[in-house]
């Protein structure tokens, strides 16, 4: 079964400082310019922690990210392997990672931090 790619992108949307873009003609959703989640064709694109990319991409229906594996991106073809929440999950754990990455004046302007 294909994920619901609507409520993904709607629930990345709703993160702090959320952007919404169309790139190679999928949804992209970025922060501070820094993407965290790609949504199309019946797929869901999102970074994953280094520990947790190769247990993913074990799943059925959970991939490397074409362009984007290095990174540590899974491309989600199949919700046989994981759930809504999980999915959902992702998407924030993915947020979370770009924002980590930001510099503090930039996560001070997002509200992230005080």
């Amino acid at each position: 079964m294909k994920p619901d790619t609507a409520v993904l992108l709607d629930h990345a949307l709703t993160l702090p400082g959320a952007s919404h873009d169309i790139k190679w003609g999928l949804d992209v959703v970025s922060v501070a310019g820094k993407m965290f989640c790609i949504v199309g064709e019946g797929r869901v694109n999102y970074k994953v922690g280094d520990d947790e990319f190769l247990a993913l991409t074990d799943l059925p229906g959970v991939r490397p990210a074409p362009y984007l594996a290095r990174a540590r991106w899974v491309q989600v073809d199949d919700c046989a392997a994981l759930d809504m929440t999980a999915l959902l999950d992702g998407i924030g754990h993915s947020w979370r990672l770009v924002v980590a990455k930001l510099s503090k004046r930039t996560q001070r302007e997002l509200g992230v931090i005080a």
